[in-house]
């Protein structure tokens, strides 16, 4: 649905909003919660440039008196859940609305430039939060080139096991230790072995990683016992976020049989603080996947013309790494990776839709993870286990310092990034986390 808020010759009175490199310009206006420093209540913020529109200010103010009193009553609120209970249609409004304020050339545009103090949030002088009371968090594994490298490295004559292009696999994660872009990650203790057979000691992990994702919201949920068809999907589907699902190897390889991941996965989840709405996203949406010749077709439930159609995103996914040591020299992060989500074999929807197929309930702010987004390339591996194959090839950076896995101190950033000849490109904010030593 490309509408107004898409229209690339529309100027913001927000100056930073019209650089053309700026990830948050008026065809961006994500959704976040932030809190101001000189006080506790978080707030319902819109990035725009460098600086946050205060939607609490802005009700406050009376500039959404034309939407419904729900949605102002949402966009006064300490969290997005009731923004994303309402659903797509009501954010949809919002955008629209701010879209609007924050322009040079509306009425509504001159009225919110003369209060711009008042409405207005410096990004240098916020703490940013988790956007949403997160109650469940699944992660998924769509990504058939990452599935296949994992899957060779243990598996060489069977990468991947027969369930793999029939279905979305995935897990459920622990919601409680997701946290926000900027959250220091503490290195986990865990069992480890030397040999297959064991026996386990108890230590740091030695094989710290990274797994670059998406993350994305459900807005309006379902009734324990209901189902969502993939036609209906995305009206479930709030916006999306990058995503930092931290792993620990070795614990991981010891614990997952027979029931998957636990403790190597549950200790921290980075989510990026801004939430990009699928409206935001229209003009970026890209066929799924194109399946080999010879894979079979999805089930009916999993199948939908439009989803085949429009299901992806051409979404450009990097990951920067920044060591102790670049950071005492003054030296830049350096960019280890660069992928597209367009080569996810599963899209959203069909995630969101096996995901409710036996009947469980999604409810609004519950968060869905992509699984690592690595394309056919070395240079496109979304994680330093592919990268370094298992620790076999460590990357070498300008550095000379090498990396088979992650060292303490240690800086992880991950952006994404959306470009489209005839439209303004968007992004996603940084996805950043420094890994600290265990607690003694």
């Amino acid at each position: 649905m490309i509408d107004e808020t898409h229209d690339p010759s529309a100027i913001s009175w927000v100056e930073s909003a019209n650089d053309a490199e700026t990830d948050f310009p008026l065809a961006n206006l994500p959704f976040g919660i932030f809190r101001h420093d000189f006080e506790e209540r978080p707030r319902v913020g819109i990035a725009i440039g460098d600086r946050v529109l205060d939607c609490l200010s802005a009700v406050q103010g009376g500039l959404f008196s034309g939407l419904d009193p729900a949605v102002r009553d949402a966009m006064a609120s300490w969290t997005l859940n009731p923004l994303m209970a309402l659903g797509r249609h009501d954010a949809r409004d919002v955008r629209r609305v701010v879209h609007r304020l924050l322009r040079t050339d509306t009425p509504e545009g001159n009225r919110a430039h003369a209060v711009a103090a008042d409405i207005l949030a410096s990004t240098d002088s916020i703490g940013m939060r988790v956007p949403a009371e997160i109650g469940d968090y699944t992660d998924f594994y769509a990504s058939v080139f990452h599935a296949t490298n994992v899957g060779s490295m243990f598996r060489p004559d069977n990468p991947l096991l027969p369930n793999y292009k029939w279905m979305p696999v995935g897990y459920h994660g622990r919601s409680s230790s997701i946290v926000a872009s900027g959250t220091a990650v503490r290195r986990p203790r865990g069992q480890t072995v030397a040999s297959p057979e064991g026996p386990p000691v108890v230590t740091p992990s030695s094989r710290m990683d990274y797994e670059l994702e998406i993350g994305a919201y459900v807005a309006r949920g379902n009734r324990q016992g209901d189902v969502i068809a993939l036609s209906h999907a995305e009206e479930h589907l709030f916006g999306l976020c990058l995503l930092n699902d931290w792993s620990a190897r070795d614990l991981q390889q010891w614990e997952y049989q027979p029931l998957g991941p636990f403790l190597a996965k549950n200790f921290a989840t980075t989510v990026s603080p801004w939430v990009v709405t699928l409206d935001a996203l229209e003009p970026f949406r890209v066929p799924a996947f194109a399946r080999p010749a010879g894979d079979p077709a999805p089930l009916p439930y999993l199948d939908d013309a439009a989803d085949r159609t429009r299901g992806g995103f051409g979404i450009t996914l990097e990951v920067w790494l920044r060591t102790a040591a670049m950071r005492a020299a003054g030296l830049p992060a350096e960019c280890l990776s660069r992928g597209s989500f367009a080569s996810m074999y599963w899209t959203l929807a069909q995630m969101l839709t096996h995901h409710a197929s036996g009947g469980c309930n999604l409810r609004p702010g519950d968060l869905m993870g992509s699984g690592t987004v690595s394309g056919p390339e070395r240079g496109t591996r979304g994680c330093l286990l592919e990268l370094a194959w298992r620790g076999q090839s460590p990357v070498t950076l300008s550095t000379g310092e090498t990396r088979a896995f992650l060292h303490d101190g240690d800086e992880v950033t991950l952006r994404g990034r959306c470009e489209r000849d005839g439209y303004r490109g968007i992004g996603f904010g940084p996805c950043s986390g420094e890994l600290m030593p265990p607690l003694a």
